[in-house]
């Protein structure tokens, strides 16, 4: 994370920066209507009825999953809930609006006041959140570039299968001083999203889509002046490089003396790498909102939010923070597990494996201050050793699209290869070998695997100082040579004792009985 206080506190301009972001809540129906919200594969067109096409005469129910789901984002964030809220028309005409009007909410939303703490690369800031609320999302427009492919040259198709689809929109402070600042919020908050199980929240795919808004302003000013918004930000670089491009045009506005006058939507182009200007911006009263007439009130009952309470899992930030103190992790190691949450699961059954097993070799009874101290002493050793062998070695074998599901290695199993690597039965060499035959799905016990490869640590004494004599014999030379000084050499008759070896022996000891019969 780049020092934002450093790059713009004597800054001769000040950026402000807010973002509206809709979030596609994860149900199995639409926010008004019974239709399936699994759009994926589907036919254009064919998850319709007459309530989301906005036939005359229909009326909306609410989806109570999608209240659920929105309560649940909001706790997140820290909002304040409103027990009572209500339903708003938002009118405007757009072919992918079949109603002429949007199900939204205006004036009363479903939560408001909240933050988010953001953390990246060691640093931590408080972004405020002004609201959230619920909508239904518009059909998808199908433009020339992709009509062409379908033969209707110079047509705009409308698929309506997305109409319909539940939105929770989140609305920021204009808190972000920088672009940077603005990604990596939007990062966590998918992050959030996905903990949560409310939403995919893939920016590819449209389950979070993001409109960033971006003014000016003299540096130790605090007015706000005219803003704009960019539009059609489908990636998290998309969203950085959109701000910058924009960040430095308003720059430049300023200093020619032409600071922007007026509010206005940009779209963004990702081939030219420039925001182009669509519109001026409209304002609320442009919208003609007025309290949707077949929609009670939205009431938020102790009991409900009770439910929900009881269904929020460990959160991120909190998860991050835990295993920093739980695993003597760094908060970089941490956020590496962290950031997907199976993995994080994982890595902490892999833990709660190997202290078991400590516990076991060690003769100690769980729940004991002596089982305490124990641990204390050996945790650091074994979750370094847990991560690296899991983020090292591991997802060094998996590929970009590698899903943790199709992983055939147990928790069980991958913590009895870190145990023989630990207590020095195999080396880290045989350990590698071993779990890609793990990973292959050839066999899943290491254990059997290092029987079968035959490659058990040599632990014998004697053994090991015969190998040195004769590694010493067989490279006279080399061994004149470290005893004449060059120390430099001796890597080169570890690597012959490990050949010799067959890659069993410990290159640590080999090289402590090498030096003792070289000096001998």
């Amino acid at each position: 994370m780049l020092n934002i206080k450093f790059l713009y506190g004597m800054a001769k301009y000040e950026t402000v920066i807010g973002l509206e972001i809709h979030l596609q809540l994860k149900t199995d129906s639409k926010m008004f209507c019974n239709c399936s919200n699994d759009a994926d594969g589907q036919a254009p067109n064919s998850l319709v009825c007459p309530i989301c096409l906005g036939h005359p005469g229909t009326l909306p129910a609410v989806n109570k999953e999608a209240v659920k789901k929105a309560l649940m984002m909001s706790l997140a964030l820290n909002l304040k809930i409103n027990k009572k809220s209500k339903f708003d028309r938002k009118n405007y005409f757009y072919p992918d609006l079949p109603k002429g009007y949007q199900i939204s909410q205006f004036d009363e939303p479903l939560a408001q006041n909240g933050h988010l703490v953001i953390d990246a690369n060691d640093q931590t800031w408080s972004i405020g959140i002004e609201r959230l609320h619920l909508e239904e999302d518009a059909a998808k427009n199908i433009h020339t570039s992709t009509a062409l492919s379908t033969g209707q040259n110079g047509k705009t198709l409308v698929d309506f299968n997305r109409g319909g689809t539940p939105l929770a929109e989140i609305v920021t402070q204009p808190d972000f001083k920088s672009p940077i600042e603005a990604k990596e919020f939007l990062m966590q908050m998918r992050l959030i999203a996905r903990y949560l199980g409310v939403s995919d929240a893939d920016m590819e795919k449209g389950n979070l889509r993001c409109d960033a808004n971006i003014s000016l302003r003299p540096a130790g000013d605090h007015d706000f002046y005219p803003k704009t918004e960019i539009k059609n930000l489908n990636s998290f670089k998309s969203v950085e490089k959109a701000l910058q491009f924009e960040e430095k045009r308003q720059r430049k506005l300023w200093d020619e003396g032409k600071a922007p006058d007026k509010t206005e939507t940009r779209g963004w182009d990702e081939g030219k790498g420039e925001t182009i200007a669509q519109r001026t911006k409209e304002g609320s009263a442009d919208y003609r909102y007025f309290p949707e007439p077949d929609l009670p009130p939205l009431i938020i009952s102790e009991k409900l939010l009770t439910q929900v309470n009881a269904s929020m899992p460990e959160l991120p930030f909190a998860k991050k923070e835990r295993f920093v103190k739980e695993y003597a992790l760094s908060s970089k190691d941490a956020w590496v597990l962290v950031y997907q949450r199976k993995w994080a699961n994982y890595f902490e059954d892999i833990m709660s494996d190997l202290r078991a097993w400590l516990f076991k070799v060690k003769g100690v009874s769980p729940d004991t201050d002596q089982a305490d101290k124990l641990w204390q002493a050996e945790k650091p050793m074994l979750s370094k050793a847990a991560f690296a062998w899991l983020t090292s070695e591991l997802f060094g074998l998996l590929g970009n699209d590698f899903k943790i599901e199709d992983l055939k290695i147990s928790a069980e199993n991958m913590a009895e290869l870190i145990k023989l690597v630990y207590e020095k039965k195999i080396n880290s060499s045989a350990g590698q070998k071993i779990l890609k035959e793990m990973f292959a799905g050839k066999d899943d016990d290491p254990s059997r695997i290092a029987e079968k490869m035959d490659l058990a640590q040599i632990d014998d004494d004697s053994t090991l100082e015969d190998l040195a004599i004769k590694v010493i014999m067989s490279n006279s030379k080399q061994a004149e040579e470290y005893k004449g000084g060059k120390e430099a050499v001796l890597k080169y008759l570890v690597g012959q004792f490990m050949k010799e070896s067959k890659g069993k022996a410990n290159p640590q000891k080999a090289e402590e009985i090498l030096k003792k019969k070289l000096q001998s």
